[in-house]
This record gives C-alpha cells, sequence and structure tokens, in this order.
C-alpha cells in the first residue's frame, strides 16, 4: 500500500482547467487499478494533494438545485464570476480567492476502503487546523462540513466538502474560508441549506487577513497524522 502523496499547489487556477486536471489524474489512478485487476500487473497506484485558489466561480452537485443559485448569468458576469455543474456530491458552493480548496485525489485502497471515514477525516483535519487558532469547530448533524457554534442561532459554516469517488478513487474535496470575500455567498443558498450564515477565519480572529501558507502547513500536518501518510514535492 502506498501511503505516499505527492503535493502540488497550484495557485490560483480556473476551475474548469483545475477540474480536467483531476479528472487526468483521477483516470490515471483508475486504469492503473484495472491493469492490476485484468494483468496482475502489480502496479503500485498514486495519490495527489492539489491545493488550488480559484477565480469567483459556483458549482452545483449532481444531487443539486439549480435554484440555490439566486441570480442570472448576466448577474454572474457582472461580479466576474462562472457557473459549472459538477460530478462531485452536494449542492451548490461558491470558490474564489482567499479561499483554500483542496483536492486530495487518492486510492482509498492505500488507506482504508470508507467513504463515511473519508469524509470525517476530511472534516476533522479542518476542526484541528481551527484549534490550532483557538476556534472550537465541529460537525453539524446531517450537514457536511465544518461549522462553527452548532445548534445555536449563531451557527455558521467556515468549510464546504463535496467529493467524488469511484473504484475507491477520490476527487474534488473542501473548501475553507480563510480570507474570504463573504458577500459572494449572498448569491446562493449554500449547500441548499437556507438560514445558515457563512464565515472566514479572518473574521472568526478580527484579522484583516490571515496566512494561508501557514494554515496550509497546519492542514496538511493534521492530514498526514489522520491518514498516516506522508507528503513530498517533485
Amino acid at each position: 500500500m502506498n501511503k505516499e502523496i505527492e503535493l502540488q499547489d497550484l495557485g490560483l487556477k480556473d476551475y474548469k482547467q483545475t477540474w480536467d486536471y483531476q479528472e487526468e489524474l483521477f483516470k490515471a489512478i483508475v486504469d492503473t487499478k484495472i491493469k492490476n485487476r485484468r494483468e496482475e500487473a502489480g502496479l503500485e497506484t498514486k495519490n495527489y494533494f492539489l491545493f488550488v485558489e480559484h477565480p469567483h466561480v459556483y458549482t452545483l452537485g449532481k444531487s443539486g438545485d439549480f435554484s440555490n443559485l439566486l441570480v442570472s448569468e448576466e448577474q454572474l458576469k457582472e461580479k466576474n464570476a462562472v457557473f459549472y455543474k459538477v460530478n462531485r456530491g452536494g449542492d451548490i458552493t461558491y470558490h474564489g480567492p482567499g479561499q483554500i480548496v483542496g483536492y486530495p485525489i487518492l486510492d482509498l485502497e492505500n488507506f482504508f476502503t470508507d467513504i463515511h471515514k473519508y469524509l470525517r477525516f476530511l472534516e476533522e483535519m479542518v476542526i484541528l487546523t481551527l484549534a490550532d487558532y483557538g476556534l472550537k469547530a465541529e460537525r453539524s448533524p446531517g450537514e457536511t462540513g465544518v461549522w462553527l457554534d452548532v445548534g445555536t442561532p449563531f451557527a455558521r459554516k467556515i468549510c464546504a466538502m463535496g467529493v467524488r469517488a469511484s473504484r475507491w478513487v477520490t476527487m474534488h474535496g473542501f473548501a475553507l474560508n480563510v480570507n474570504a470575500n463573504l458577500g459572494y455567498f449572498d448569491l446562493m443558498i449554500p449547500c441548499g441549506i437556507r438560514g445558515k450564515a457563512v464565515t472566514s477565519l479572518n473574521v472568526e480572529l478580527g484579522k484583516k487577513t490571515v496566512d494561508e501558507v501557514e494554515v496550509k502547513e497546519k492542514l496538511l500536518k493534521h492530514f498526514s497524522n489522520l491518514f498516516e501518510a506522508e507528503f513530498y514535492n517533485l
């Protein structure tokens, strides 16, 4: 079992280009698994972890409701934003500058074959990272992602998640608001959940900006511990 993960930080990159790149890596892993099954080739499958920041974009999961996008295409253009319907789980999500997006593309057979556990580990990685900043984050029953003040009138989401898995290979992932412009969330019903607010790490800490490089380092540390994995850069 290969527990090494190639880390790639793509910087600011168009959503569709990144999605296509994810599909390319995903397909290569699946193809290797198919070859191993058919030919008993014994080839090692790779794992990847992509960090990226997207220009303003709204994405709708395969089970999502288009009516959760509250503006027209013309209004999106005015906001320099685009829209895509995608093949992950979940409803509507926003990505934009000031948000750390992570796409683990893993062969879970290198780690464990449990999608529920995989999602809980992603949430735990974020919960532990926010704890490093003195914030008590938690899960909200029945609602994937990471929240603050769950069960109160002040509940607010700080990290959205949506994944796809096939043959135990994952893609898509999480989006953590660090220095995000929260005004863009007003153009949708986040994750299709009405009446819940959205927040960002800089807002919670009362800072103009938070060091995103430091946040990434903390996320990787907790991911590595949870998955018992090692990261490397080419």
